[in-house]
């Protein structure tokens, strides 16, 4: 995958192993529980890739994600977590939900 190319929410959300199932993946969007760019989302199509950010209520806390990579599908653990970075809640990219790189 090219990183110009960009997935759907649910699928980036599944493959990162953040969500369990697909299903649940897709019920935490339709619900509006994730921000993109700083943007609500209730679209379980949502397109994202590299530079994204992504807002989410996950284990009772807000995690604050900058997608850096996509995956063709749900791969070990460790693969997973090289597909964002968390970022700390006290920088400015974290409270505007959107990239410090103009995206």
């Amino acid at each position: 995958m090219s990183p110009s190319e960009r997935i759907r929410l649910d699928k980036w959300l599944w493959h990162a192993r953040l969500y369990r199932t697909r299903a649940l993946a897709q019920a935490a969007c339709a619900t509006g529980k994730i921000r993109v760019n700083s943007a609500r989302t209730q679209k379980a199509h949502q397109l994202v890739g590299p530079g994204d950010v992504l807002t989410l209520a996950l284990g009772g806390r807000v995690r604050v994600l900058k997608v850096r990579a996509l995956a063709e599908r749900r791969g070990a653990v460790a693969a997973a977590a090289l597909l964002y970075h968390e970022v700390p809640s006290d920088t400015p990219e974290a409270r505007s939900g959107e990239t410090t790189t103009g995206r």
